[in-house]
């Protein structure tokens, strides 16, 4: 079929047009090169490390734990140091860790890496744990405590734990 020339050149002129336009940029997302730090995700692992030590589920607990233990290996040097569950156990029902249940998790610094936390416990029974005057003391001498700071960092492995150990009562 043959087209008349007239619109043979409007077909070209329209193909010249179109192959001269502009075309946009290929446009490519960067590919992240590592996950960028939250305080939620790390507010998150606290909670759940004080978690599962308030229900004595330490071999899981201290996965999310990153701190060090020579605390709870002088409370029990007959104790294997390579045995946390062991010694997570007779820290929170033997050796007065108090392996309760966040009430108030508050971020309160970012400290490079490190996020840091101010957390408020509850007893078994719900109410606020205050930390009194220890050893003799009387509450002008040492004020009652009732908020805890915790730091929260990533490990090597690129995962988030907790660097201190829960409230200890004497």
């Amino acid at each position: 079929m043959k087209f008349p020339i007239q619109h043979t050149s409007i077909f070209l002129s329209i193909i010249l047009l179109i192959s001269c336009a502009p075309r946009p940029l290929a446009t490519t997302e960067p590919t992240p090169t590592s996950l960028p730090s939250t305080a939620s995700e790390a507010q998150e692992v606290l909670i759940t490390f004080f978690q599962l030590m308030n229900s004595k589920n330490y071999a899981v607990g201290d996965v999310l734990y990153g701190g060090n233990y020579e605390t709870m290996q002088s409370w029990n040097p007959d104790v294997d140091p390579s045995d946390h569950v062991t010694l997570w156990s007779k820290a929170c029902e033997q050796n007065g860790l108090q392996c309760l249940l966040a009430r108030t998790v508050t971020l309160k610094e970012l400290q490079g890496d490190t996020f840091v936390f101010q957390v408020e416990f509850s007893n078994p029974d719900g109410s606020l744990f205050v930390l009194g005057p220890c050893c003799g003391a009387n509450e002008n001498e040492m004020p009652p405590v009732s908020k805890f700071e915790y730091q929260v960092i990533r490990n090597s492995n690129g995962k988030f734990v907790v660097m201190d150990l829960p409230p200890y009562v004497p």
